[in-house]
C-alpha cells in the first residue's frame, strides 16, 4: 500500500511543487522546463518557479507562466510540498523545508552525509536520482544516464577544440591529412557517446572497457575494441567493479602502447560509490606525441588520469622533451550544455514525480521497487543502507552528535539498493 501523503488534499488545496535557481557556481541546469511544468500541472500540482531559474538553459519567466507555473521572486522553501533540484542540497536548504515534504534531485549521498542527516532529522522524504535502479521501466527516470549522454558528447568537443589538427581524413591537392586517432577508456553511456561523437567527426576511434559485454557496444558505435588479457570485471546491473591493485597495474601496462599512439585520449571510467580508478599514469601521458590531448571526464570523482584537476588544463612535458600534452580535467560537463541537459534531467524528475502522484496527491508507494530503491530518507530515517552505515560509522568516530536510524517503520525497508544501483553516483559518468 502507498505511504499516506503528509496532508490530505482538501477542496481548493493543491500540492505545491517548487523549482529554485541553482546556487552552485557554474551550474546552469534547471530541474524543470516549461515542458515538464505542463506535465506536473497536468498531474494536479501547483508549480512555483523562482524568477530566472531557467534563463541559463534558455527558458524565460514568461515561458514558465505560459506553461502554467507561477513565477516568484524568491521561493519560500518552508511552504513547499515538493522541491525539485539539480545539485545536492546544502544542509541549510534541507533544514528550511517543511517536515514531510518531498525532494527529488541528485543527492550524492556518500559525499553529502551532513545533508543526508539534515534530511532525515527534518523528516524529509528525499529521492536521490543516482539511486534509480537500472531496470527497463526506470530508464525514463535515470538521470545518471541522461547526463552521461551530454557529458560524453561534450568531452569530445573539448578535445577537438584543443587538438592542433583535424579529426577527419582529408585528401587535398596539397597532400593527405590522416584522421586523428582517438582512444576512449570506459564504454559506459558517456564513453559510448564519446565514441560515436568522435566517429561522426571523422576520427579513427578505439576503446577499452573491463566489461567484456562492451565489445559489441563499442563496435555498434563504429569503434574498434581493444581486448586486453585481463580478468573480467562486471558487477550486477552492468556496472564495472574495481580491479585489484596488481590487475590494475597490469591494465595500465597493457594500455600504455595504445595510449602512446593516440592523438586524443578520453577517459570516462567510474566505479559507483568509490573513487574513480587510476587508468593512466603521468608517465603514460608523457609517452604521447607533442600536441596530443587527454580529457579526463572522471576528474571530479578523483580522476582516471594521474594529476588531473577539475576545471584546469595542465601542460605535461613529453618524455622526449619536444613539446607538451594537454591534460584537461573536465568539470560540470553536462552543465556546459544546459539546454539539452536540462531538457533530459527535468524529464527524469517529472517522470519520477509522476510515479508517486495520484489524483493530485503525492503518495510514494514503497512496494514499488523504483521508489523504494531511489528513496534516500523518509519519516526521519535513512532508507538507503550503505548511506545509513556511513552515517553510523561517522557518528562512531564522533563526526556527528548521534546516529540516524535506518530502515522504515512505516513500510517495507528497501535496505541495500537493487542490483546495479550505486551507493552514490559520479554524476554524468557511467
Amino acid at each position: 500500500m502507498p505511504t499516506e501523503f503528509w496532508r490530505v488534499p482538501e477542496k481548493g488545496w493543491r500540492v505545491k511543487a517548487g523549482i529554485r535557481r541553482e546556487t552552485l557556481d557554474g551550474e546552469r541546469r534547471v530541474a524543470a522546463t516549461p515542458e515538464t511544468v505542463k506535465q506536473l500541472v497536468g498531474l494536479g500540482l501547483d508549480v512555483e518557479v523562482e524568477s530566472g531559474a531557467g534563463l541559463a538553459s534558455g527558458h524565460s519567466d514568461p515561458d514558465y507562466v505560459a506553461a502554467g507555473a507561477s513565477v516568484v521572486n524568491s521561493l519560500a522553501l518552508g511552504a513547499l510540498d515538493v522541491y525539485c533540484h539539480v545539485r545536492p542540497l546544502e544542509p541549510s536548504t534541507a533544514g528550511a523545508l517543511q517536515r514531510g515534504s518531498v525532494t527529488i534531485g541528485l543527492g550524492s549521498p556518500s559525499s553529502e552525509l551532513p545533508t543526508v542527516r539534515a534530511l532525515a532529522v527534518g523528516g524529509i522524504t528525499s529521492f536521490a536520482l543516482e539511486l534509480v535502479p537500472r531496470i527497463s521501466r526506470a530508464q525514463s527516470m535515470d538521470a545518471l544516464t541522461s547526463q552521461a549522454l551530454v557529458a560524453g558528447y561534450r568531452c569530445v568537443l573539448e578535445a577537438a577544440m584543443r587538438l592542433p589538427r583535424f579529426f577527419p581524413l582529408y585528401m587535398t591537392a596539397a597532400g593527405t591529412i590522416p584522421p586523428a586517432r582517438v582512444l576512449v577508456l570506459g564504454a559506459g553511456v558517456a564513453g559510448l557517446q564519446a565514441i560515436g561523437t568522435a566517429k561522426r567527426l571523422g576520427a579513427r576511434v578505439s576503446a577499452n572497457d573491463i566489461r567484456p559485454a562492451s565489445a559489441d557496444e563499442v563496435a555498434s558505435m563504429g569503434g574498434t575494441f581493444i581486448k586486453l588479457d585481463l580478468e573480467t570485471a562486471e558487477a550486477s546491473g552492468g556496472y564495472a567493479r574495481e580491479l585489484s591493485a596488481d590487475r590494475g597495474a597490469l591494465q595500465r601496462a597493457l594500455l600504455a602502447p595504445h595510449v602512446a599512439q593516440a592523438d586524443v585520449l578520453i577517459t570516462t571510467a567510474a566505479v559507483p560509490g568509490r573513487r574513480a580508478p587510476l587508468l593512466v599514469t603521468r608517465e603514460m601521458v608523457q609517452g604521447m606525441r607533442p600536441g596530443s590531448v587527454v580529457v579526463d571526464l572522471a576528474a571530479e570523482s578523483g580522476g582516471n588520469v594521474e594529476g588531473s584537476i577539475p576545471g584546469q588544463d595542465i601542460p605535461i612535458p613529453t618524455g622526449d622533451g619536444q613539446g607538451t600534452v594537454t591534460l584537461v580535467g573536465i568539470k560540470d560537463a553536462a552543465s556546459a550544455m544546459p539546454a539539452d541537459a536540462s531538457r533530459l534531467f527535468a524529464k527524469n524528475v517529472a517522470n519520477l514525480l509522476a510515479l508517486m502522484t495520484r489524483d493530485g496527491a503525492v503518495s510514494p508507494d514503497f512496494s514499488d521497487e523504483v521508489l523504494a530503491g531511489t528513496c534516500l530518507t523518509h519519516d526521519g530515517q535513512v532508507r538507503h543502507a550503505p548511506t545509513a552505515e556511513a552515517l553510523a560509522a561517522l557518528a562512531a568516530l564522533g563526526g556527528e552528535n548521534a546516529p540516524v536510524a535506518s530502515g522504515s517503520a512505516g513500510g517495507p525497508q528497501p535496505g541495500a539498493p537493487p542490483p546495479g544501483c550505486p551507493a552514490s553516483g559520479s554524476e554524468g559518468v557511467r
